[in-house]
């Protein structure tokens, strides 16, 4: 992580949306960021000369059930090992943190799978199917 910074912290809103599109997630609005950022249980940030290039956090109840969600990276910053960096230190929190037994999930989004893998998550089908849904307003 040469010259990069990993923080313990949720990015701010515009970094959070600037990012999550930069990373090829769905865009979220103003009005999202700023209630769901500070429910987060967990988050960190990566810095390259105070800017933030990469997010990761984990959402949960704090007992039962955590996600892990919004990793996202700007590409230029891609193959640096830094997905690694935001994956390890959201699971040394969990590890620290999270009650034994606690359920963690997460989407992984194409390759990710094999990120992912790496600690420890396992697709969860057949038994189980992940399922999902946006809420629209009729």
């Amino acid at each position: 992580m040469d010259g990069y910074e990993l923080i313990p912290t949720t990015p701010g809103v515009d970094d959070y949306l600037r990012l999550r599109i930069a990373a090829g997630l769905s865009p979220k609005t103003h009005e999202q960021a700023e209630k769901g950022l500070p429910n987060s249980w967990c988050g960190v940030t990566v810095l390259l000369d105070g800017s933030a290039v990469g997010m990761g956090r984990i959402i949960g109840d704090g007992g039962t059930a955590f996600q892990i969600v919004d990793i996202a990276l700007e590409p230029a910053h891609h193959g640096k090992g830094l997905g690694k960096a935001i994956m390890a230190a959201l699971m040394a929190h969990l590890k620290a943190e999270a009650p034994e037994g606690a359920y963690v999930s997460l989407i992984a989004d194409g390759d990710a799978k094999h990120l992912y893998a790496k600690y420890g998550f396992e697709p969860v089908m057949p038994a189980s199917i992940g399922m999902a849904m946006l809420i629209g307003r009729d």
